[in-house]
């Protein structure tokens, strides 16, 4: 394509560019929440962990969703619904969507016990809160101009705590969170405002009570959900604000609506709303994130986290690409005069705006944008916030970017003459400057040349030292330079060592998108194809970066000294055009404004990320991120010097730059009138092994309105890095290079106290003007490339665009690559894959850690760490431990007591512990009646009621078998199974057998059958020899019967056909042996099982069935069919396995929502539940004898699974009121409820014929559980699932669909650990599951 700079860049004017660089209002206060507390009618919550207001029932109703609410619930835990809550262990530690309706400004697990906080709400109407409800959400939403609220629901959570387990000797943490919830509604639109002041969130999220001693926070989840789903086509609609500590964080620090902490959503409405909409006042983040059609997520996290689309949440914006500087004419620029004055005042100017616009309305004193009359942009009305320089404290504010608040400029204030001089000075002169500081003891400092005077302007003069032998290389061959034995370096991120080393053994010190080369003296990294870097840290090529760091300070800024420590510095680079944006939060006013001529400062990420034209290379590819930046500042003519430190510490997970700045020394002061302008300036780098220098002079310009004076200052730079000696060095490679900075701007936002500095930056040959023109458009950063590609330069000025790596599309218009659902990831089956914008990161699974390689994760023993009481046994198991007391003492492990009643059996200790309460007067209590061997007696009856009841062997009561005083006991014990029937081969052997007096002849003939009543092949008269070969129905076949002396070959089963029809192209038959199958939507998949391993490379799909939604799966082992029920085409359907099968449908008519399906493999029946029309059927398995086993007290029916050798059904319904797991015989008699205690949403069940054990996953209690036939011995196999929908058991494991996880996850039966986990490359929900056997499972009665 064809670069056209006017047509990429239209320039902006002046007026439409300053308004960038307003500043937004202030932070929310805490006394600017709304008015809440018990004077103002608010009601109290229980102090607790897990308290619940109960309804509140509302005297106007408001809209959630489409749906029309009347009565919402308050909880302890950060979070409001529709209806009740259910047990904490449910959703607070889950993430978004939750199984219920829920409006959630802080859904973390809070705990307001022994007086940490109170949560308070209420329904209110007065016209003070209306008002103030509606000028936000005027604010947020343009289209909402008229809206006037009727009512509002206010919930505020004041100084409440986290869940903490008490620890000994460690005091409760002191943390508290503040945030408030408020909905306003007219009855037609309901919007939900979240608001969080400034120093309101300590604490960012809360610890799982399961798994509190591992060391796992989750962070909290900011959102909204619709609820449950109501089919099986997709989960509810939900709309989820933070994923990560960060972006919790960034809530009360950032805004949609330009007031940082408060957040504005629209969540219902009489209108269709497909999903909740954030507000769009505040840099336009619902533009940037479009909201997700139906019963799709909407994730606003990429908003507050993603590396492209950062409207209204940092200081630098996705759109920034967008942002033009001030237009200039070329020979202006040329000569230095293209500059944006840019005031800097101590307080706001009580007068008009700039353009002519009225005073701001006083009632818009709190920090609410100012509404015009036009409907046109909100410009904010901003408070000053002052710092004390000693403290550092004063109203806290959040980071912004220059782009956010588009305010009018403000006319510049009167300057008196002699305005230079500080206060208190009077024009006097200042004093003689003051001998700076010691320099730092970890540099060296940086001294001028004795003879050198104040140089003149212009090009930098060339550094007083001696040239060094050696150069680097500065190609785009981008080879690692060596280190010269006179300069030494403070890092510790990486360093060479001095012997011979190979990569062999140390690939894994290079970055992972480096290659090692080996050397004749050691080994080096270098950075692969679309990579820049050392080797050690290797960038992408045309993606944006990012410098976080922290900032102290000793100054002395005119007569006063400035101290300042750990302040925040944020950086971000456009690398494809040379911008680099930087600030410095929350510094004291003096040294703010003292260094904003120093743009070296941030200069330094100009000169690392700077645009290179052909053949030269910026500072990152010789650095990387490890290196130490020296700047010596001289200023004139007062003589005051400053020291400078910069320390880059490495790249963190997410590939940001680490760096640490100091200074020191002293700078002249410069008084809050004055603008400071920084012309545009060139400066020579000169290059030496692992070193880098530069000395050059700069002017800068003070501005008070018609008065404008000139200083200069001189500045030396010395940049030391660890270099790779080993490499050869190209035969010839240039010393110095030029870094042309362009569009230097600097500003202080007073109200914010954030220094920012702005530049683009070139780096090329000394004297590098005379290149002919046109210029490609790649060299000057005209081109028209996203922000995350490459610009490759072509003839001329043609160029084409290349997204960076981890990105993809065209060039112009780039998409992050997911690697993690794609499978591009290096991350170990215990690790967990996070995809990142242009890349990803891998961490470890609780109870494991990194091993060498980085990506690897290797169980952590945290048996070596002895968490374990003194008299406890330690185990370590992979991922997690468990604790066990020792005979002779009694608790969890974590704590152990000595045990009293040791060696007594439970049913013993339980009779001893009755009887010693027993001796109480008045106590009664039931004692229980213990065996001669100590156990339990199945039948336990209470002598002062008269009651009796059936106990399981641990002494439960068995649900249902209590009975009245003076009725018949109850039958304990194992019910009797269900005979089953008998067959023609049964009868007909026991009619003739009756016939014969019970004892045939030896030549009377008997029928003989095999173990399930079949007919067996082979039939013979009593012992003669006489013998034929008979079919399945007994009938004899043809030309089979023998002579004395001979026995008839007869098989079972006829030969197969030596000619087969070609299989069709949309069902590919798997080999013999044992799978798994998994139906997905439209397709049923095959998954091979090597033992109980998931071979998951041999994966494939083995039936398409377009239009159609697969949920229930089964498997016939006799004939080698799987069948399968469609919720889209309301059937039931067939396929044999065998190639050149063709799908069957058997039942067509009478299904309305079909969900599980069982196959009697023995009988020769199916049986399904039907969801829609809660119903349990049952047919044979060509569809044929049809009956209705079960059609009342049945609700969502969904799971069935069916026990061939005893004869009997089994299934689950998850009705929300009352879920249940049932069983009856196989012909629909004996119908009982065997599970409906402490279970939530049974979806998966299966029956293990080789344990006799019934078994459900439990997507509400996130458990898998066992029982046996007949309700007894229920154990709990993994309580941490996560949102399990179908279930198979096969040799000791069991394997599950997830919904979360769109996987198959297998979980060892014996020790409950989550063993294996396959993800399909599709990813989509899947739903029934089965295990093929190349055999029939015989089981056992």
């Amino acid at each position: 394509m064809r670069g056209d700079r006017a047509a990429v860049r239209p320039a902006l004017p002046l007026l439409l560019w300053l308004p960038l660089l307003w500043p937004r209002a202030g932070a929310l206060r805490p006394g600017e929440l709304f008015p809440h507390g018990p004077a103002r009618g608010d009601r109290l919550l229980r102090d607790g962990d897990d308290e619940s207001s109960g309804a509140v029932e509302l005297a106007r109703p408001l809209r959630f969703y489409g749906a029309r609410v009347r009565r919402l619930y308050v909880g302890t835990n950060g979070i409001i619904s529709t209806q009740d809550f259910p047990r904490e262990t449910q959703y607070v530690d889950d993430g978004f969507p939750t199984d219920f309706p829920a409006i959630a400004p802080f859904l973390a697990d809070v705990d307001t016990s022994q007086g940490r906080g109170r949560v308070l709400f209420r329904e209110d109407t007065s016209p003070e809160v209306l008002a103030l409800a509606a000028r936000y959400v005027r604010t947020g939403f343009p289209r909402a101009a008229h809206f006037a609220p009727t009512h509002a629901f206010l919930a505020t959570w004041a100084q409440v705590g986290a869940y903490e387990e008490a620890a000994r000797g460690a005091p409760p943490s002191g943390e508290r969170n503040t945030f408030q919830a408020v909905l306003a509604s007219d009855e037609s639109d309901t919007y939900a405002l979240f608001l969080y002041p400034a120093g309101g969130l300590q604490f960012f999220g809360t610890r799982p009570k399961e798994s509190y001693n591992v060391q796992l926070e989750l962070p909290a989840r900011v959102g909204f959900c619709r609820g449950e789903a109501t089919g099986l086509k997709g989960e509810a609609p939900y709309f989820s604000l933070t994923s990560t500590e960060q972006s919790v964080k960034n809530l009360y620090q950032h805004s949609n609506l330009g007031v940082p902490g408060v957040w504005a959503f629209h969540i219902g409405s009489t209108s269709p709303l497909d999903n909740v909409r954030p507000a769009a006042a505040g840099g336009g983040l619902s533009a940037a994130q479009t909201p997700a059609p139906p019963g799709q997520p909407f994730s606003h996290v990429a908003a507050l986290e993603s590396d492209d689309a950062e409207d209204d949440l940092d200081y630098y914006d996705g759109n920034e690409e967008e942002v033009e500087y001030p237009p200039g004419d070329p020979e202006e620029a040329a000569k230095g005069h293209s500059s944006v004055d840019v005031p800097l005042h101590v307080e706001a100017d009580p007068g008009p705006l700039g353009g002519g616009g009225s005073p701001l309305d006083s009632d818009l004193a709190s920090p609410l944008p100012h509404p015009t009359p036009s409907g046109g942009p909100f410009y904010p009305a901003t408070e000053s916030a002052t710092l004390d320089p000693q403290t550092e404290e004063g109203r806290p504010v959040g980071e912004t970017d220059a782009s956010d608040a588009k305010g009018p400029t403000e006319s510049s204030e009167q300057l008196e003459t002699g305005g230079l001089a500080p206060p208190g000075t009077e024009g006097h002169p200042p004093a003689p400057p003051r001998e700076g500081p010691a320099p730092h003891p970890e540099t060296r400092s940086l001294q001028p040349h004795p003879a050198a005077g104040t140089p003149p302007s212009g090009l930098d003069v060339p550094p007083h030292r001696p040239v060094l032998d050696h150069h680097p290389p500065l190609g785009h061959g981008r080879q690692v330079v060596g280190v010269e034995d006179d300069i030494g370096s403070n890092t510790e991120v990486f360093t060479y060592n001095a012997g011979k080393e190979t990569c062999e053994h140390n690939h894994g010190r290079c970055s992972r998108h480096a290659f090692c080369t080996d050397y004749a003296t050691g080994f080096c990294c270098h950075c692969q194809s679309r990579f820049y870097g050392n080797g050690q840290q290797c960038l992408p090529e045309g993606a944006p970066h990012r410098v976080n760091g922290k900032v102290s300070g000793h100054l002395r800024v005119g007569p006063t000294p400035v101290h300042f420590t750990d302040v925040d510095l944020h950086a971000y680079i456009v690398s494809n055009d040379g911008r680099a944006y930087m600030a410095i939060s929350h510094i004291p006013q003096p040294a703010a404004r003292a260094l904003l001529p120093l743009t070296p400062i941030g200069g330094l990420f100009g000169w690392l990320f700077a645009l290179e034209k052909p053949g030269w290379t910026n500072g990152f590819s010789l650095t990387g991120a490890a290196f130490t930046h020296d700047m010596e500042v001289t200023f004139h003519p007062g003589g005051e010097r400053l020291l400078v430190t910069q320390t880059a510490e490495g790249l963190d997970p997410e590939n940001y730059l680490s760096i640490r700045t100091h200074i020191r020394g002293q700078a002249p002061y410069i008084p809050a009138n004055l603008t400071v302008h920084v012309a545009p300036y060139k400066e020579l780098y000169h290059y030496a092994d692992s070193a880098v220098t530069s000395a050059s002079s700069r002017d800068y310009a003070l501005a008070a309105g018609a008065v404008n004076q000139t200083r200069s200052y001189r500045v030396l730079q010395n940049i030391t890095f660890q270099a790779c000696r080993h490499a050869p060095r190209p035969r010839a490679a240039p010393a110095v290079q030029q870094l042309s900075v362009d569009r230097v701007f600097a500003w202080y936002a007073e109200d914010e106290g954030v220094l920012r500095f702005a530049l683009t930056s070139l780096v090329g040959p000394a004297g590098g003007d005379s290149e002919p023109t046109p210029v490609n458009p790649c060299y000057d950063g005209s081109h028209a490339c996203a922000m995350t590609a490459r610009c490759r330069p072509g003839a001329g000025v043609d160029y084409s665009c290349e997204c960076a790596p981890g990105y993809q599309g065209d060039g112009r218009s780039c998409a992050d690559v997911n690697e993690c659902a794609t499978g591009f990831h290096r991350c170990g089956p215990n690790a967990m894959c996070v995809n990142l914008p242009g890349s990803y990161r891998c961490e470890c699974r609780p109870g494991y850690e990194f091993a060498d390689d980085g990506h690897t994760c290797r169980d952590v023993d945290e048996c070596s760490q002895d968490p374990c009481h003194p008299a406890a046994s330690c185990h370590n198991t992979p991922g997690s431990f468990s604790c066990r007391c020792r005979p002779g003492y009694h608790g969890d492990g974590l704590r152990c007591a000595p045990d009293p009643l040791s060696g007594l059996k439970p049913c013993e200790r339980q009779q001893h512990e009755a009887q010693a309460q027993l001796a109480v007067p008045g106590a009664q209590l039931h004692v229980p009646q213990c065996d001669e061997h100590g156990h339990f007696v199945p039948l336990q009856c209470d002598s002062s009621t008269g009651s009796c009841w059936c106990v399981d062997p641990d002494g439960h009561e068995v649900p249902g078998s209590q009975t009245r005083p003076g009725s018949a006991p109850p039958h304990c014990g194992p019910p009797e199974p269900t005979p089953r029937p008998r067959t023609v081969c049964e009868r007909w052997r026991e009619t003739l057998l009756e016939l014969y007096g019970g004892a045939p002849g030896d030549d009377q003939y008997v029928p003989q059958c095999d173990e399930w009543g079949h007919f067996t092949p082979l039939q013979c008269h009593g012992r003669s020899d006489f013998c034929w070969c008979v079919d399945r129905d007994g009938r004899e076949v043809p030309g089979t019967r023998s002579q004395p002396g001979t026995t008839p070959a007869c098989v079972p089963t006829v030969a197969p056909p030596t000619v087969r029809p070609t299989p069709r192209p949309d069902v590919t038959p798997p080999p013999v042996g044992t799978y798994l199958l998994y139906a997905q939507g439209q397709q049923i998949g095959h998954l091979p099982l090597n033992g109980t391993r998931l071979q998951k490379d041999a994966a494939r799909t083995l039936l398409s069935l377009h239009g159609s939604i697969v949920v229930g799966i089964d498997y016939d082992c006799r004939e080698r069919m799987v069948y399968w029920t469609d919720v889209a085409g309301r059937t039931i359907s067939r396929a044999s396995l065998e190639p050149g099968a063709e799908p069957e449908t058997i039942i067509s008519s009478g299904l309305m929502s079909p969900e599980g399906l069982a196959i009697d493999h023995v009988r020769r029946t199916m049986y399904w539940t039907d969801s829609g029309l809660d119903k349990i059927e049952r047919a044979r398995l060509d569809g044929s004898e049809r009956k209705a086993l079960f059609h009342t007290d049945l609700v969502n029916p969904r799971a069935i699974a069916v026990d061939p050798i005893r004869g009997n059904l089994y299934w689950t319904d998850w009705n929300r009121e009352a879920p249940k797991i049932e069983t009856s015989s196989l012909e629909g008699e004996n119908r009982r409820i065997l599970v409906n205690k402490d279970i939530g949403l049974p979806n998966g069940l299966t029956f293990d014929a080789f344990s006799k054990l019934l078994c459900w996953a439990d997507a509400g209690t996130k458990r898998l559980e066992c029982t046996l036939p007949d309700g007894a011995g229920r154990r709990v196999i993994q309580s941490s699932l996560n949102y399990p929908f179908s279930l198979v058991s096969y040799a000791g494991h069991f394997y599950h669909t997830d919904w979360r996880r769109d996987g198959v996850i297998s979980v060892d039966r014996d020790s409950g650990q989550f063993t294996d986990e396959y993800l399909p490359e599709q990813r989509s929900h899947l739903y029934g599951i089965t295990a093929v056997h190349p055999y029939c499972p015989a089981g056992r009665k």
